[in-house]
């Protein structure tokens, strides 16, 4: 069996008081918020969770695998900042969600609040905290980074009961040559080896430039370099899948014109435990753009999410062994973002 195909024990609980809490949280959210959301939000958004949902594609097997739909809080940054935690969970348990990921411990939000309050806002509106972003160097000797102050990073992420402590960072501390990502692969190694004494996995989450071509050696691709120099038992990746394609847009061919070729979701699929973390982040084709794509809301876009989710969790012992975090870097409208997001990925079906 699969080291990642272990259930998880409080799956069962967190399904079940959606199920009981739903209707509940959406009327505490409404009484909390007035107007954030339509008032037809919350039938739409019950249709979308039982595969009722207009426009559900197809009618087979759910592709988003139960108690698994999470959300990267960054893209809701500016709620956080007016009207706090307990108000922005309380939505986010209505939307149908399962999961958070921080990006800091306190987004802004208004007032102060402690690691241990934080932790039981998200569980008291079924929210499992999953991960979270924490720098990975900085010139300051005090800064909140990896490189600075591990072992506080590890202390607030056990105090949250997280299971994977990671960076946005891009692997570039010591440049962009070879060994320039060898020594930033070693110190992955260090935060890996630390966060798996704790019973945590460090992880790395991705945005296009890891995608490029080494400066002394524009044959390599610095992400080739980055997952050969880690060690796959400490350091494993949190894809995100809109800027893997800008990446393939950006960098199918090397800088001498030659073409280079990759298909972000082969990364995953020939190696599938490094990944247990994805951003699900949507982005309308736009080849006069520079990166390739326009970034919009899940279902929005043209990446083809049945296609990447399905061919991820049919693997073998993977069905619940990934967690997929909605992202959005600068909605129009953040609550918006969140319902619309959750509700086309729940309506999305394998194809009979």
């Amino acid at each position: 069996m699969s080291r990642f195909s272990q259930p998880d024990p409080g799956l069962g609980h967190r399904l079940s008081r959606r199920g009981m809490l739903g209707v509940a949280a959406g009327a505490t959210a409404a009484a909390l918020l007035g107007a954030a959301a339509p008032a037809t939000a919350a039938t739409d958004d019950a249709a979308a969770l039982t595969g009722t949902a207009s426009g559900a594609k197809g009618r087979g097997r759910p592709v988003l695998p139960p108690g698994r739909l999470g959300i990267q809080l960054y893209s809701l940054r500016d709620k956080f900042s007016t009207l706090g935690f307990g108000p922005v969970f309380a939505e986010l348990e209505r939307y149908g969600y399962d999961e958070v990921e921080f990006a800091g411990y306190t987004q802004g939000s208004a007032g102060p609040i402690t690691l241990g309050r934080l932790k039981r806002l998200a569980r008291d509106h079924g929210l499992n905290p999953i991960g979270s972003h924490v720098g990975y160097y900085s010139d300051d000797p005090n800064a909140y980074t990896f490189a600075q102050n591990l072992e506080k990073v590890l202390d607030d992420a056990q105090a949250l009961g997280l299971k994977h402590i990671g960076t946005a960072a891009g692997p570039f501390r010591y440049g962009a040559t070879v060994d320039a990502l060898k020594r930033a692969a070693e110190d992955f190694n260090t935060y890996g080896a630390a966060a798996r004494a704790r019973g945590m996995k460090f992880y790395q989450h991705n945005h296009s430039e890891e995608f490029s071509f080494a400066t002394d050696n524009p044959a390599v691709r610095l992400y080739d370099v980055l997952l050969r120099e880690t060690d796959p038992d400490l350091v494993f990746l949190e894809m995100d899948i809109y800027w893997a394609y800008v990446g393939q847009f950006r960098f199918s061919k090397r800088p001498d014109g030659t073409p280079a070729p990759f298909e972000p979701l082969h990364y995953v699929l020939r190696r599938p435990g490094r990944y247990p973390l994805f951003h699900v982040k949507d982005g309308e084709s736009d080849p006069s753009n520079p990166y390739g794509y326009r970034m919009t809301d899940v279902g929005d876009g043209d990446i083809d999410y049945r296609r990447f989710i399905s061919a991820v969790t049919r693997l073998r012992g993977h069905r619940l062994a990934h967690h997929w975090q909605a992202e959005h870097d600068n909605p129009a409208e953040s609550f918006t973002f969140a319902r619309r997001s959750s509700a086309h990925l729940h309506s999305l079906r394998e194809k009979c």
